[in-house]
């Protein structure tokens, strides 16, 4: 399950950093100011509830609470990823899931 969900992780970050530069790139022809942060942050939201609600309408598994607590942890790692990068926050995932290993 977190090897699926780190991939859509991954899909949900490259897809946010293509649609962030094309809205700018658009804003910016059209003479919009916009804050590039907010502008990411709105992006990685609207590209990962369509990633997960695609996946879930896709595969047809029934939405339960771990599916929803999933979309929501997607959702709120794709727009802290779409701010500091994905690298930081797949670093930070990999220290959660190696922490109680070591014990």
């Amino acid at each position: 399950m977190m090897e699926l969900f780190l991939l859509g992780l991954l899909v949900c970050s490259t897809l946010t950093g293509l649609l962030t530069e094309a809205v700018k790139k658009l804003c910016e022809e059209h003479g919009f100011s916009y804050y590039a942060n907010t502008l990411a942050g709105i992006d990685a939201a609207v590209v990962s509830v369509l990633v997960g609600m695609g996946y879930v309408l896709y595969v047809g598994i029934p939405v339960t609470t771990q599916v929803v607590i999933c979309l929501v942890a997607l959702i709120l790692l794709s727009w802290v990823g779409a701010m500091v990068g994905y690298d930081k926050v797949i670093q930070a995932v990999s220290q959660f899931k190696t922490y109680g290993k070591d014990e």
